[in-house]
């Protein structure tokens, strides 16, 4: 499998593009191998995929994360459409806490963004009809999910649309502000990560 990763500007969070082959039929991509991967450092145990559609562009998804012990990495690409995503670190402690990192990811670029434990994750639709497929590493459990305020000001993220113009559920209207979360990912902020390179 050919791969290519760049760390993003939040050690742990990175961008991944897989090789993409195509001819008059179409395309092929080999877009996770699991040993490939682990060549590169990032070997974790994906165990759920889990894929969404949003028919309206604007629309917002997050910030979401679950606890210990089910927190979870997550590999998200998107296969139609365009997404802004995010990813704003948790890990109190860590010299980059309450900072976030923000890519566009596309069917056309074919770009993927591993977000390592620690931090939540989100995203606003750039097209519409755009679906966005992701792995995690732990099975969805609704007793550990929890979220972050998307347009908390003090994370100061630069969203591509207004707040009033988004379209989210009401759950992701009401997550608290940073300044009102606890100290979830302790352990996260000891070591760089428990899977070697990824964090």
């Amino acid at each position: 499998m050919s791969i290519e990763i760049r760390p993003l500007n939040i050690a742990g969070v990175m961008l991944v593009t897989p090789a993409k082959f195509g001819d008059h039929r179409g395309f092929f991509s080999e877009v996770y191998n699991k040993q490939s991967f682990a060549a590169t450092g990032i070997d974790i145990d994906f165990v759920q995929d889990n894929h969404s559609l949003s028919a309206e562009k604007g629309t917002v998804r997050g910030l979401h994360f679950q606890t210990p012990p089910l927190a979870q990495h997550k590999l998200v690409r998107v296969a139609r459409g365009a997404i802004f995503d995010v990813a704003v670190d948790l890990r109190r402690g860590s010299p980059s806490y309450g900072k976030h990192v923000s890519t566009t990811l596309s069917a056309e670029a074919w770009n993927q963004i591993l977000v390592p434990i620690g931090f939540a994750h989100g995203f606003m639709t750039l097209e519409p009809d755009t679906e966005v497929i992701y792995k995690v590493s732990n099975y969805y459990s609704p007793e550990h999910e929890r979220g972050l305020l998307w347009n908390d000001p003090d994370l100061a993220i630069g969203w591509p649309e207004p707040a009033e113009s988004a379209i989210m559920s009401d759950w992701d209207r009401h997550w608290p502000h940073l300044k009102d979360l606890p100290d979830i990912f302790a352990d996260e902020r000891k070591t760089a990560h428990a899977c070697g390179a990824v964090g």
